[in-house]
């Protein structure tokens, strides 16, 4: 497998597994607190984390790079994402939600072969819709779980899927780091204005220390994110964004005690299956 794939698809399913961290500790904090003033306290933690990173890595010298319009149309659209999102996630469960945001490996693949002209086959195509029967498999539409709640998250995936797409046509001169603190920054801003039309809810030390990990989390999965879709093929790295199906699962049951049905064990087999044969074509693509 060439080395910007490998790197591509270890980039994607850390920086899912830490995506689903973050939404876990949101979650449970949501119970508390409005969404959009816990959004935006993680987000002015995770951009003030993020700023003390690219000061120490010499990258904030290069601010003016942060200046590009399309990092601050892609920070407006993962602000939209952001919220969409995280209002879906916390009246669902935390496996549904991720289920639904992992169709975004479907509009991106649909993105890469339309706006980048990326040869997509017919066996990675049938692959990732495999991958995505898995998907639903998991969320079950016809089941209680499947509500307006859910068609919200879909719309999040949409953004998600167009986020990562706008992140193929930034420069490479950029650094990542620049890319992830303008989006921390925005994703801040929009919550921010969000919260000047509710009532601000004091903050319990508890709460507090669970959004700084939160937004630790988030740092990182952020910048792993967008490693992830600056190194190999879209099409190849997006998929293993099912990966985060696993975390999700798993936290959830140590969380909540959310146990899948036997329909939704076998849509994760579907996942995993998918996921193995798309690594065994692109290695069998190899010169030997």
């Amino acid at each position: 497998m060439h080395a910007d794939n490998r790197r591509g698809i270890l980039a994607m399913s850390l920086g899912m597994a830490l995506f689903i961290a973050n939404d876990a500790l949101v979650k449970q904090v949501s119970a508390d607190l409005p969404g959009p003033q816990l959004i935006f306290i993680r987000g002015l933690m995770a951009t003030t984390l993020i700023a003390i990173m690219a000061q120490a890595m010499g990258h904030l010298k290069n601010w003016r790079l942060m200046a590009n319009r399309r990092l601050w149309i892609r920070g407006a659209v993962d602000a939209a994402a952001s919220l969409t999102y995280l209002t879906a996630l916390f009246h669902l469960p935390l496996g549904n939600a991720t289920a639904i945001n992992l169709a975004s490996p479907l509009f991106i693949t649909v993105f890469a072969i339309y706006f980048f002209k990326e040869r997509v086959s017919l066996q990675r195509v049938a692959l990732i819709l495999v991958g995505f029967a898995g998907v639903l498999m998991v969320v079950q539409p016809a089941s209680d779980g499947f509500n307006v709640y859910a068609w919200i998250c879909v719309l999040a995936t949409l953004f998600h899927a167009t986020r990562d797409t706008l992140t193929r046509a930034i420069g490479l001169h950029i650094p990542s780091l620049l890319i992830t603190l303008t989006t921390a920054l925005s994703v801040a801003m929009a919550s921010g204005l969000v919260t000047l039309t509710q009532t601000w809810v004091p903050v319990a030390p508890t709460h507090f220390f669970m959004l700084l990990g939160a937004s630790l989390f988030l740092s990182m999965a952020y910048y792993l994110l967008i490693v992830a879709m600056r190194s190999g093929e879209m099409s190849l790295v997006a998929p293993f964004r099912y990966s985060g199906l696993m975390f999700a699962l798993l936290i959830g049951y140590l969380a909540w005690g959310e146990i899948p049905n036997m329909l939704a064990w076998l849509g994760i087999l579907l996942l995993v299956m998918s996921g193995l044969m798309i690594l065994r074509a692109e290695r069998s693509k190899m010169p030997k």
